[in-house]
């Protein structure tokens, strides 16, 4: 296992959410901070703002993608298409190993379930129960296979 992929292991198990974990793991390669990383890419964590949507990993591996191919004139259709066939090399990666990226769907949870803006406790069973530190994995071995 490369040293980023383990680093977004880490920042996960250390109370960071999934989108913090693999952004933060690899911004560094795109000249940004850690601390910038995390804060940046709070509120995309339990599939954006837990609303158990797309899973925040792979929010932070689209995030990612921006830095390295995101288009900087809003008229440049071939940045942007690039950029987008790119997220999308991603997610048919990260779908390898998942059925979907959606968070619920990944959790097992029905729709109205655990949308509480409040985040549960990392504890023994949180971790027994949630699949997310291997999401975090894959969504990070994705990142790694497509754009280094």
């Amino acid at each position: 296992m490369s040293d980023r992929v383990e680093r977004a292991i880490e920042l996960f198990k250390s109370g960071f959410n999934c989108s913090q974990a693999v952004f933060a793991a690899f911004a560094g390669e795109f000249g940004m901070d850690e601390e910038t990383a995390l804060k940046v890419s709070a509120g995309l964590g339990g599939g954006v703002g837990r609303s158990r949507e797309v899973c925040g990993a792979v929010c932070g591996a689209a995030m990612l993608v921006g830095f390295k191919y995101g288009a900087t004139d809003g008229d440049d259709a071939e940045a942007k298409q690039r950029c987008y066939q790119v997220v999308q090399q991603i997610i048919t990666e990260f779908k390898t190993n998942n059925p979907t990226i959606i968070c619920r769907e990944l959790l097992e949870l029905n729709s109205s379930d655990n949308t509480d803006p409040k985040p549960e406790a990392r504890t023994p069973e949180y971790y027994k129960k949630r699949p997310c530190v291997q999401l975090v994995e894959d969504a990070a071995r994705a990142v790694e296979k497509v754009l280094f």
